[in-house]
């Protein structure tokens, strides 16, 4: 759809309800942006749409004002227990906030009622509130609402339902098949009628979206909205008001560079994104206690039932900080994000996009910047050319504070604090060696001194990537490790009670015959056994002067020997193929018989 412009709702070739134009009055949105423009006219038409446009674009009131004007173009009205419209996305978070916009829309029109069906909720209680309440909009994770169609034993028959479905929207399409739900996505689509609108909505227009399109799309319009003032040929996916940024420094001194700037930019308000749940955990606890008078929340998939109130929590604050993964990439719409700080970069290119489009939203500005080790410098240009995304580079901060001893003094006088820094050393390298760009983020040129003393290590966990491998530059603190406590009493306790318990049980078990837990005395005994072979056959073999011919003719005997306790072939006939071999006299004279019938 070339050379759309913008303009006011009542500009539209098909008229909207006047009820949805106050809305969005009272919404502060009198005009268009060119995604709304182009799509909303063609979905009211009966069209299933692919819509494609820029991270931030206003893609939530294309799909929720048509779902509206539908249902109140029906010819025959919703019941309560009734679906008409059903709206998937991959986050909680997203479900949570496209559940906000449709409520200012559905308390002008009472006759809809709406629900919400996210993880980390109890289902019974979604049950009971659907029978209650009703629900003719339908906001759900895919996990969630293919759960519900199951529970029909359960008082709720969701696929009697779903049969006057008139709309079906995926959000953030690419998500949802890049999170591995295409397995619910088609048991869900099981259900559905066919005879129903589908639109797919997504910054990004991978091929497993295009392979969507078999789920159901009937002759699908294309839409892709380009950032006004970009040429055509460009495929931009970052907002035009978007100013990005990178800085290269060593693993040592990203996290001290971070606290500079986060201390030097308190009043205003921040996304930091790191690659796993566990660096999340570390570092969040961590700016916790390093950069004061700021609001500091956590967030990860990890998390069932506290996700959503910090979620909700944040979107209030003023001023503050956000540490997590990308489960808050795409399409949350957090007011007034000035920076998006990527500790780490994402697995994939287009995960870059997404994270950065949650500042600069709906003509606003904002600014991101991705901090890279100087063996990843090459993917400035790989973003450049692969995202049409252009950064440019921010200095290293000057006077900057070395914070990592004041970490590993927090790991000294806190188990918990020690444990997080290993589990995120550990999370972080075994996601690094997953990484879509492995010719960039190669795990064999990665400084392991210098990073394990960015995440203050008292010293090296045990893991197969370090194994056999020595580094000088990295110097372990002096302590015993075992001996360090948790700050939390109650736990501390709990981990004196679990060693006193380990003490008592080796003391008890000193002098007696060991044996491998879990594993049957029978399948101990013949590992032994085999072991004990392999020895003496080492042994035999370093001791003896039998050229690589004899070897050969040693194996042609223990096949013999096989064939014969296997009744194939008789005595004579074993002993006939001994002769033949001509090499008899070295076989009994240094082996013998007895170990060829050990070797079988």
């Amino acid at each position: 759809m070339e050379h759309v412009t913008e303009g006011s709702w009542e500009s539209l070739q098909v008229p909207l309800h006047p009820r949805v134009l106050g809305a969005l009055r009272e919404l502060g949105f009198p005009y268009m942006t060119p995604v709304q423009s182009a799509t909303i006219p063609l979905f009211m038409k009966n069209k299933d749409v692919a819509a494609e446009a820029v991270t931030g674009s206003g893609k939530t009131l294309a799909f929720i004002i048509p779902i509206l004007e539908i249902l109140l173009r029906r010819e025959e009205k919703l019941k309560k227990s009734q679906v008409g419209a059903i709206i998937i996305t991959p986050t909680r978070e997203l479900a949570i906030q496209i559940y906000e916009v449709l409520s200012h829309f559905t308390k002008h029109f009472p006759q809809f009622s709406q629900i919400l069906w996210i993880g980390g909720r109890n289902p019974a209680e979604d049950i009971e509130r659907f029978k209650q309440q009703g629900g003719n909009i339908i906001v759900a994770t895919p996990g969630r609402l293919e759960d519900m169609f199951r529970r029909k034993a359960e008082g709720l028959d969701l696929a009697s339902c779903v049969r006057a479905l008139d709309v079906l929207v995926l959000d953030e399409a690419d998500r949802l098949l890049d999170m591995g739900f295409e397995a619910s996505i088609n048991t869900i689509l099981e259900f559905l009628p066919k005879q129903r609108r589908t639109g797919l909505f997504s910054a990004t227009q991978t091929q497993e979206v295009e392979n969507l399109v078999r789920a159901g799309l009937r002759n699908p319009v294309r839409v892709s909205v380009k950032e006004k003032g970009v040429a055509a040929s460009s495929t931009q996916k970052t907002p035009s008001r978007l100013e990005n940024y990178y800085m290269v420094c060593k693993a040592d001194e990203k996290f001290n560079q971070l606290v500079h700037f986060l201390r030097n930019h308190k009043q205003e308000k921040h996304l930091v994104f790191f690659s796993t749940c566990a660096c999340v955990e570390y570092y969040g606890k961590a700016l916790e206690a390093l950069v004061k008078s700021m609001k500091i929340m956590c967030i990860h998939g990890k998390m069932k039932y506290k996700r959503n109130k910090i979620f909700m929590d944040f979107r209030k604050l003023q001023s503050g900080i956000l540490v997590c993964t990308d489960v808050m990439a795409r399409g949350i719409d957090i007011p007034e994000v000035n920076w998006v700080l990527q500790y780490d970069p994402p697995s994939n290119a287009s995960a870059f996009v997404h994270r950065c489009g949650r500042t600069a939203r709906i003509g606003h500005g904002g600014s991101a910047l991705v901090f890279l080790l100087p063996m990843e410098e090459s993917y400035i240009n790989f973003l450049a050319i692969n995202q049409k995304c252009p950064l440019q580079e921010m200095k290293l901060q000057k006077n900057t504070v070395d914070l990592l001893p004041k970490l590993k003094s927090m790991a000294l006088t806190d188990r918990a604090m020690f444990e997080k820094g290993m589990k995120a050393f550990v999370s972080y390298i075994q996601a690094y060696a997953k990484h879509e760009c492995n010719l960039i983020f190669r795990l064999k040129d990665l400084d392991f001194a210098s990073l394990a003393r960015g995440f203050a290590l008292l010293r090296l966990p045990r893991m197969p990537e370090l194994r056999g491998k020595h580094f000088p530059d990295f110097m372990p603190v002096d302590v015993n490790t075992d001996t360090i406590p948790f700050k939390d009493k109650i736990r501390e306790k709990q981990r004196q009670k679990l060693l006193e318990q380990q003490r008592k049980e080796k003391t008890e078990n000193e002098g007696r015959r060991k044996f491998i837990k879990n594993k049957a005395w029978s399948k101990q005994k013949a590992k032994r056994e085999k072991k004990k072979k392999m020895n003496e056959k080492r042994k035999r073999e370093e001791g003896s002067d039998i050229e690589e011919e004899d070897m050969e003719e040693l194996l042609n005997d223990t096949r013999l020997l096989k064939k014969l306790k296997k009744g194939k072939i008789t005595e004579e006939e074993f002993e006939k193929g001994l002769l033949t071999s001509g090499k008899r006299s070295i076989k009994t004279a240094d082996i013998g018989i007895s170990d060829l019938e050990d070797d079988c």
